[in-house]
């Protein structure tokens, strides 16, 4: 999974943030009853537009074009730092073959000015995930974090597992 926060981390500080961000949202998933996931809150219009420039500069641009654009909308951010996660996606996208799509997953809201959107977006070969955290301080929404991964299919897998419970 790669992670990037607006914050500098240290690789050890951030590989124990990657995994307990990992297996708090693996365990969120499994936990959450089909009853939360059927209902999917209102879009937000600001973030989904955002997201919707993203993946298509992603599609026609690129990882690079796509991963600095939508961080410009963070004036906190420092470019140097999205050099790292913008060369494991590229190095992903070669594996993976070329971007065909994207589907939501799931939208969470903290409250009206933290939200996280995740995507299954689909390439030829496999899928990966794209989650957005966007936050608003004042008036206007600005990228917060945003995690990728490959691991949304061993993910499905496991939920279908029995877990020695009645």
């Amino acid at each position: 999974m790669q992670y990037f926060s607006l914050k500098t981390i240290k690789p050890a500080l951030f590989i124990v943030l990657t995994c307990a961000f990992y297996s708090s949202a693996r365990a969120q998933t499994t936990a959450t009853p089909a009853t939360a996931a059927a209902k999917p809150a209102a879009a937000v219009t600001g973030v989904t537009t955002y997201i919707d420039k993203f993946f298509k500069t992603y599609e026609k641009d690129g990882t690079s074009r796509a991963i600095i654009n939508i961080f410009k909308t963070n004036p906190l951010v420092d470019s140097t730092s999205l050099r790292g996660l913008i060369a494991k996606i590229d190095t992903t996208r070669a594996l993976i073959g070329l971007y065909v799509g994207k589907e939501l997953i799931v939208q969470r809201k903290a409250s009206n000015s933290l939200i996280l959107y995740s995507y299954l977006v689909k390439h030829q070969n496999q899928p990966v995930r794209f989650t957005f955290m966007f936050y608003k301080p004042k008036n206007d929404w600005e990228i917060y974090r945003l995690y990728f991964d490959d691991q949304v299919d061993n993910e499905l897998e496991e939920s279908a597992k029995i877990n020695g419970k009645p």
